[in-house]
């Protein structure tokens, strides 16, 4: 912030964006035209950490309203991983034969420029009433196939510790339900939301795993990590999740400092996303054979620990596709395999 002071709640529009200093009274007019259409939120936590004076600040461009996001291309569309065809009941999405998506709210605690749902999320919230939740949940129960329950949204951690104790109660009694996943911005985004209650609403004797969504290291400011440790106190793995974005992380230092990041934290890198076309979100795209490149300059510099899956979520709900570099290629007789560290070798096929 300029002055170094916090808003004392999150700024929900173009104008208290500028009131605030995060971006010039002059753009307002076409920063209102793209609220108009597109939810805006930037929490206390978040707006702290943008500066203004720079034009390529990567948590602006993250959080930050652009004109250019009103410029569809014919590449986007607005369900791109298809949620609309693989929904059996409201609140759930059915994709892969052994796990299914639970979406009990559609409320964020920031609205990310990029986001794949950006056509449904909004702070109305799409909240799922005690009937749908209910139906939602007891497909749950009616499809023992089911073995992995995964709650996104929206941000499962916006419901209150009591409702999210309650779906995490009904889950854990299902006994084909062998792992629960939240996948989550808030504990970098609104780090006060990570309560003792909320902790507590996660105590299960169900594997839970919480995929928390961040895209640069400076998202870990020292109340997310508090929040992050809470929650591994509480007996919580913790993933990471990114998006590979333009001007955010797309070189080596950037993301090589994220992910050092993330396992500083207990959080175990996970995916690497593709950026998923969306309309108005063409700025944020980096080509992928920019993003191979990027992950291969990092092996060997980097834990293995640190290496997330660099992946693709396919159009018509096709499922996500695998796209990262390639260190070996077949040859005659067997493989040859190039070193992160430099060197390649001759793998022969092993004798029958």
């Amino acid at each position: 912030m300029p002055d170094g002071s916090l808003p004392a709640r999150p700024l929900r529009d173009a104008d208290a964006l500028a009131g605030a200093g995060l971006v010039p009274p002059g753009d307002l007019p076409a920063l209102r035209a793209v609220a108009a259409r597109y939810a805006v939120s930037v929490t206390p936590a978040m707006a702290a950490l943008i500066d203004p004076a720079d034009p390529a600040d990567p948590i602006a461009a993250q959080y930050l309203p652009h004109p250019s996001e009103l410029d569809a291309t014919a590449q986007e569309l607005a369900d791109p991983i298809a949620d609309g065809p693989h929904t059996p009941v409201k609140g759930v999405v059915h994709r892969y034969p052994d796990r299914a998506l639970l979406k009990p709210l559609l409320a964020c605690p920031v609205y990310c420029r990029f986001c794949f749902r950006r056509e449904q999320v909004g702070p109305a919230g799409g909240v799922l009433d005690e009937a749908e939740l209910e139906a939602a949940l007891d497909w749950f129960a009616a499809n023992p196939g089911v073995r992995e329950a995964i709650l996104t949204g929206g941000d499962p951690l916006m419901l209150s510790p009591r409702r999210l104790a309650h779906i995490v109660r009904r889950l854990s009694a299902m006994p084909h339900i062998g792992i629960i996943r939240l996948h989550s911005r808030v504990p970098v985004a609104d780090p006060g939301r990570v309560t003792a209650a909320l902790a507590e609403a996660l105590d299960t004797e169900t594997a839970l795993f919480l995929c928390l969504h961040a895209n640069h290291a400076r998202e870990f400011t020292d109340a997310a990590r508090a929040a992050l440790r809470r929650l591994s106190r509480a007996g919580v793995a913790l993933l990471g999740q990114s998006v590979l974005l333009r001007g955010v992380n797309d070189t080596a230092e950037a993301m090589e400092a994220l992910l050092r990041t993330m396992l500083a934290n207990r959080v175990k890198p996970y995916y690497l996303h593709q950026l998923d076309r969306a309309p108005g979100t063409a700025r944020f795209e980096v080509p992928i054979a920019e993003g191979r490149a990027l992950l291969a300059s990092l092996r060997g510099r980097l834990t293995g620990l640190a290496w997330p899956t660099y992946a693709l979520d396919l159009p018509e709900g096709q499922g996500k596709a695998p796209i990262g570099p390639d260190f070996a290629e077949r040859a005659e007789g067997g493989w040859r395999v190039r070193g992160p560290l430099g060197g390649e070798h001759f793998q022969a096929d092993a004798a029958p």
